[in-house]
Formats: structure tokens, sequence, C-alpha cells
């Protein structure tokens, strides 16, 4: 099993990037993914959650209207969209697979001006 994060990168604020996931290893189309995000001397945090078959999805508060999760079955991907980004979107970025319990390495984004 493995995933793999691309697509952080430095955004000034109000800016966007779009995260990818690549998948492998596993029946992707039956997983329910994850994105989560670790800030410098903070917590592990749920950003986003899209069941299997992409008809179910949940959102941290913080990201609520700004962050948008896909998936593409075919592709064996998971995406996240960020919009409207700001400073406290500042954190390095996992895809994650409860199935297996497996994280990628993750992806840096940065919010500066």
């Amino acid at each position: 099993v493995q995933l793999v994060e691309s697509g952080g990168g430095l955004v000034r604020p109000g800016g966007s990037l779009r995260l990818s996931c690549a998948a492998s290893g596993f029946t992707f189309s039956s997983a329910a993914m994850m994105w989560h995000r670790q800030a410098p001397g903070k917590e592990r945090e749920l950003v986003a959650r899209i069941s299997s078959a992409g008809g179910y999805i949940n959102y941290a508060d913080s990201v609520k209207g700004r962050f948008t999760i896909s998936r593409d079955n075919a592709e064996k991907r998971v995406y996240l969209q960020m919009n409207s980004m700001v400073a406290e979107d500042t954190a390095v970025y996992y895809c994650y697979v409860t199935s297996y319990d497996t994280w990628g390495k993750g992806t840096q984004v940065t919010v500066s001006s």
C-alpha cells in the first residue's frame, strides 16, 4: 500500500492550490480516503474525508466553503482543491487510507505574502 502526495508549494493569501494523492497497492475504489494536515507545533488534524464512491464527504469547520475533496477511482487519485487560502492553512498535508492505516509522506503547503 502506497500513497504519494504532490502539488504543495508556496501560495499567497487568497490564492489556490490543488493537492493530489496517487494510491497503489490496494483496491482504491473500495476505500474511504482522507486528507489531514499538521502545522508546526500542532497536532495532526483531519481536513476532509470522502467515501469510496464519493457520495459522502465531510470537512473540518476551518476549511468548509474553501476546500473541496474529490476522487477519481479510475485514476486511483484523491484531490484536495484549496481556495481562499489563509496563513493558518500552512502545514504539511497528508493523504491517509483508514482501511490500511497508511499515510503518505506529505506535501508542504505554505501560505505567505
